[in-house]
């Protein structure tokens, strides 16, 4: 029935399956140990103005089939698993002319702590794919993290009321900060590390934060992320910043996505910065 003819005559940019969750293997290179993670995965294909329907069926048996295939053969990495699939997709759906897959999964980091103990802190991995019948192939990879930024603004605003409060652990309101960096990996490039892209994050905000911390460490995290007011704006820019040093060797065209989100403390709204950019445009 997918193939009968459309009853109206409009091309359909993308068409598929959303949120179908399947456990991957990932090896990396340099760690010993296969990782599992249960990853969400959004799937599509665009449709032609003549076809009905997409043969959505196909998106998931094709996702099964990979899937079995990692349990023998861990993939290197979740970008790469989207590339794959994003091209088997075109060859499971010959009347389409682009594909795009997208996954995210729960992704645990090892840690130490302000205490000095260890321990594992979550994070979220995040991967998108896109494939033309012309053969070419864009994949990115990313992290979400989630980290502490304190507020200068209302800190200038306190020292200017109360002239006695001139130094660095001057009153201001904190927000948890969701920070989010892609980057493009091209054809033939080394694998861009995650964990790398985290640091890069946590590096950027006024503090990270931790699942464990006992009263004198809260006390200590506290006047660290006031030494370092930032704007959401402040975090978009350090996080450019770092990732220009650290990928000196991508090309200009890789794509660069940097975006940081706060959940304001004294508002009813969140406060919003992004950048999506080319390693290019950023070395201008």
């Amino acid at each position: 029935m997918q193939s009968r003819l459309a009853s109206s005559n409009f091309k359909l940019t993308r068409v598929g399956v959303t949120g179908v969750k399947k456990l991957v293997h990932v090896k990396r290179p340099n760690k010993k140990l296969v990782i599992p993670l249960v990853v969400t995965m959004d799937l599509f294909v665009d449709l032609p103005a003549h076809q009905k329907g997409s043969h959505m069926s196909r998106n998931l048996e094709l996702v099964s089939e990979i899937i079995d295939s990692t349990v023998q053969a861990p993939v290197t990495d979740l970008e790469s698993f989207c590339a794959k699939t994003a091209e088997l997709l075109l060859q499971k759906h010959e009347y389409a002319t682009c594909s795009e897959v997208k996954a995210e999964a729960d992704y645990f980091l090892d840690v130490t702590y302000p205490s000095g103990k260890n321990g594992s802190e979550p994070y979220k991995l995040v991967a998108e794919a896109r494939a033309n019948n012309n053969g070419e192939l864009r994949k990115l990879i990313g992290v979400q993290v989630i980290g502490m930024t304190a507020c200068p603004c209302a800190m200038e605003v306190v020292r200017t009321l109360d002239p006695t409060q001139q130094t660095s652990a001057t009153p201001t309101h904190n927000q948890r900060n969701i920070g989010t960096l892609m980057i493009e990996v091209p054809r033939g490039t080394k694998v861009v590390d995650a964990d790398d892209l985290i640091a890069i994050i946590e590096q950027s905000f006024s503090s990270p934060t931790y699942s464990i911390l006992k009263r004198k460490e809260e006390a200590e995290l506290v006047i660290t992320a006031h030494k370092k007011p930032k704007f959401v704006e402040d975090v978009v820019r350090d996080m450019l910043t770092r990732v220009l040093s650290t990928y000196t060797d991508l090309p200009d065209e890789v794509c660069v996505v940097a975006r940081s989100e706060s959940e304001e403390s004294i508002h009813k709204h969140n406060a919003f910065a992004e950048r999506v950019t080319t390693l290019g445009e950023l070395r201008q």
